[in-house]
Formats: C-alpha cells, structure tokens, sequence
C-alpha cells in the first residue's frame, strides 16, 4: 500500500488533485470522511446555487406581466426545491466517484491521521486498522463554519448553511448575521420565497472586499424588496429568536423565528495529525510556496487550509499547481485575477482590484464605467432592470479591475479576468470582437465609454 500521491479531503482540490495525478500517470490514493465533493458540493457552493436558480424561477414567474406573460397565483414547493437540491447534489457527487474509479484513484471513505515521516522522507497515514505509505501528501482539509463566542448562542438552535440548506419548512421571519456572501445569498433567497429577512453586518457595507459601489446598489436593491439591514452593529447576545445588537452605545433587540449564522469559515487543521509534520503555519492556516508547498517539502496544501482565498475555484487551480509540481511542471500560482461571485438576483462580481484597495495603497487609477442598460440584450432580458459595468485601469491603461453588477455578471466577470491575467491594455481588450446581442457587449462599451 504504497503511492505516489496521498491526498486528505475530497472537496474541490483533492478530487481535482486525484484526478489530474491520475491523468499524469501517478498511484493515488484519497481519504474523505464524509462525502466526496467536501463542503463545496454537498453543504456550499452546488446546493446554494441549486436552491437560488428555483427561488429566481419564482421570481420570475412573479414578474411575468412585465414581458407580457400572464401567469396568475405562482406558487412554490419547498419540501420539493429541497429534493431536487439533494438529487443534483447525488448525481454530481456520482460523477466525482466515477471520475475516482477511471482514473484508478484508492478512496478511503473514513478519518484519516497522519503518523510522521520515515528516513527516506516517506509520509505514513493511517486509516482505521490499515496504514499507508506515500511519497507526496497533498492536505485539502478545507475549512469550517466559524461560531463566535456570542452570550447566548450555544444555547440557541441556531442555523448554518447546513441546516439552512435542509429545512423543508419556510420560516416566517429570519435574522441573519453576516452579511457576507453565505449570508446574503440566503437573504436573498428567503426573501424571494416571501421570509421577512434581517441581515447583521459589524462592517459599515456588505459583502466584505466587494466593491463598494456595487455592493451598495445591492443592498439598495434588496432593501427595496423589503430586507432589514443592520449594518456597522454588534451582535451583543442571541436569546432564543431575539438577537441583542449594539451601535454608538444604543441597543437594537431584533425578533426572528430562526437564527442564521454567517460570520465566515476557517481552516481546518486540527483532527488528522497534523502536529506530526511540524509544517509552518501562517495566520490560520498552512503557510506555502507558489507551488503549494508548505515547509516541508514533499507536503503541499491546497484550498482552504490555506487560510489564504476560501473559494473552491481557487483550490481546483492550487490543486493543479501543486500536481504539476510533483510531476516536474513547475508552473507558480497566480491570484491575480481570481473572480468573486455573489449568486444573488441580480448577481455581482468582480475580479482584480477594487476601487478601495488601490485607495488605501496610494495607487493611481481611472474608472471606465458605463450602465447594464447600454446592452441591448441586458434591456430585452431585464425589464425596469438596473445594472453597472465598471473596468478599472492602470495608469498605462493596463486593466487591473472589473466589476459587475447584473444577470449574468458570473458567466461575464472571467472574460475580465482574462484580461487582466494576461495583462492586456485597454486598447487590446477592447479589438476583440464580441458577438451581437449579448450581455458581454458591456465590458467592450465600457472601454470606449
């Protein structure tokens, strides 16, 4: 029971990372102690997205009379979104295992823990009664939900996203605190399916690092549609359904019948011997090198044990990086252009730098900027729809950001992204010659706006 490669945690980097290993003609074997796919498919990113198309199916049908479309009474079936959720969850996580058995990955469904190394450098890892032996270790543990110390709230059955994602019952108001992605991707959706929703954020915007312009004309938009915001307040104490929040010495007491906690995710480094290895740590996580290489040179870690960018298209190419480096490929990883996506209707994303960020290091910048509306598609498919379209550009006319806000900015912002991997100027980046009528026009409008 020797290998190549040893992979822990079967989520977004080490299914990846088993399966480009594979390709590359190497031994694997891959330890999950849950489900293959990891947060990502089973508890995050899959069954969120799954959950907001239905809710923007509603919305839709809502809104039909606007294209001219009669559909009275709509209704919804909460205990069947659920369902179809869990099947498109089980047949991804299908596809995953299929993927494991082609390329002849060893999958160990069970806890793996790690023992040492012995004289010739080689990683031992235990699972159950056997041990196995290998010559690279790749740590893709991911992370978890963190649950701060809030007087009160160990007491209270509070939600996570898991429990947010199982509930066959809609409830009738909801308090969400944090007003991050998780958390306003589910504002969004229970507001949607008719919740009455309150969303707590410490920070004086939503959406953390997000572009702040566009963060705000969401927040408009969500308000409109009758979502509470709290925002630069402090939650005191969580007793049952009332959450105690404090701002410039006053208190607010807001009343919900469920509790939503959304205040972030962190490594998980603990619970698989990690102690054993004696890696550097950095902050909460596994300090690497551009290849994913922790302190120990024949152990990589990949994704969010990082500490470094929670996202799992971030931990499919660290993955890669990582494999192409045990297989001779020395190719760095590059975060230049890693894309951030909010799934809510309309969508928001954005690649590069902000606005905010190159304030706060004295950089200089122009902002070419320019309506959704200015698409005609965007007009045809979005009626009395906002939207914004922003690139920022260097001083030498080098596109270093982009931002947008509007359906459908996910399928759009890797364009931009694109751009500003390959350093591209204005100029070049706007010579492309995009297809008519399409949303994507914006981003070659924007450059001549």
């Amino acid at each position: 029971m020797k290998y190549d490669v040893a992979i822990i945690g079967g989520g977004p980097a080490g299914y990846t990372a088993a399966e480009r290993a594979a390709h590359a003609g190497l031994s694997v074997i891959l330890f999950e102690k849950n489900a293959l796919g990891g947060v990502c498919l089973n508890e995050g990113c899959i069954p969120t997205k799954t959950l907001l198309y239905s809710a923007k199916t509603y919305d839709t049908i809502k809104s039909a009379a606007k294209y001219a479309v009669k559909a009275e009474n709509p209704e919804f079936d909460l205990s069947k979104i659920i369902a179809r959720k869990n099947k498109v969850v089980k047949k991804l996580v299908a596809g995953i295992r299929m993927k494991m058995a082609n390329g002849q990955v060893e999958v160990i469904n069970g806890e793996a823990a790690i023992q040492g190394r012995i004289a010739d450098g080689t990683l031992t890892i235990a699972s159950g009664e056997n041990t196995y032996e290998a010559a690279h270790l790749l740590l893709c543990t991911g992370s978890e939900a963190i649950v701060p110390p809030i007087p009160g709230l160990s007491e209270t059955e509070f939600w996570t996203s898991r429990e947010a994602l199982q509930s066959k019952e809609l409830p009738a108001s909801l308090i969400v605190i944090g007003g991050g992605v998780i958390g306003m991707e589910f504002a969004s959706f229970f507001n949607s399916l008719g919740t009455e929703v309150h969303v707590v954020e410490m920070l004086d915007k939503c959406l953390g690092p997000m572009d702040r312009e566009l963060s705000d004309l969401l927040q408009a938009e969500y308000a409109k549609r009758g979502v509470k915001f709290y925002l630069s307040h402090k939650v005191t104490a969580v007793n049952g359904q009332q959450v105690s929040l404090e701002k410039d010495g006053e208190t607010v007491v807001l009343e919900g019948e469920k509790v939503l906690l959304s205040v972030g995710r962190r490594p998980v480094t603990k619970g698989f011997g990690l102690e054993e290895l004696g890696v550097e740590l950095f902050r909460n996580g596994i300090k690497v090198n551009e290849y994913m290489q922790t302190s120990v040179p024949n152990v990589y870690a990949c994704g969010d044990i990082t500490g470094y960018s929670l996202l799992a298209h971030t931990a499919v190419s660290e993955a890669e990086v990582a494999i192409n480096h045990i297989a001779g490929k020395n190719k760095p990883m590059s975060y230049k252009a890693i894309p951030g996506v909010v799934y809510t209707n309309p969508e928001i994303a954005g690649v590069g730098a902000t606005e905010e960020e190159l304030q706060a290091a004295g950089t200089n910048y122009t902002v070419k900027k320019i309506p959704m509306a200015f698409s005609g598609r965007f007009v045809a498919e979005n009626e009395m729809g906002n939207g914004v379209c922003k690139l920022i550009l260097a001083e030498d006319q080098t596109v270093i950001g982009a931002h947008l806000l509007g359906n459908p900015a996910s399928e759009l912002i890797i364009i931009a992204g694109i751009a500003i991997e390959k350093g591209m100027k204005a100029e070049e980046f706007g010579s492309f010659v995009f297809p008519h009528p399409t949303v994507g026009e914006i981003l070659k409008e924007a450059v001549f706006s």
